[in-house]
């Protein structure tokens, strides 16, 4: 189900009505977030504006971290959620999105990639004092 983005506002300052001047546009629709999850790989190709293409992750085991001290990179795998500022709910359902802090392999990383528009997982590893 599509969403409309659009700004139009239906009431004035006052209260009053506002008739509308037009009507909506299809550039001002939207689109259901996609929810990434633990668990095996799977993505989906959505066309965007311009005729472009979004790969958005459905499912994934593993992330991309980087660590600042030594600055490397490597593909680890993520144990677990340990939380998500964006709602609290998603802690449990292991749900992840920018921000979120997840356990990995190597230690606690936070996640600095948009998994539902990149298609990838990227994370920055934190201090142990964190």
């Amino acid at each position: 189900m599509t969403q409309w983005h659009g700004d139009k506002k239906k009431r004035k300052m006052s209260g009053g009505r506002r008739k509308l001047s037009r009507g909506k546009r299809s550039f001002e629709m939207g689109k259901e977030a996609i929810e990434t999850e633990l668990g095996e790989r799977a993505e989906k190709s959505v066309r965007s504006r311009g005729g472009n293409t979004k790969i958005k992750l459905v499912r994934e085991n593993y992330a991309n971290v980087t660590s600042p001290s030594s600055r490397r990179t490597e593909r680890t795998k993520i144990i677990r959620v340990l939380k998500n500022p964006v709602n609290a709910d998603y802690d449990r359902r292991n749900i992840i999105t920018k921000s979120t802090r997840i356990e990995t392999a190597i230690g606690e990383a936070i996640v600095t990639s948009r998994t539902g528009q990149d298609g990838v997982i990227n994370a920055v590893l934190l201090d142990k004092k964190t």
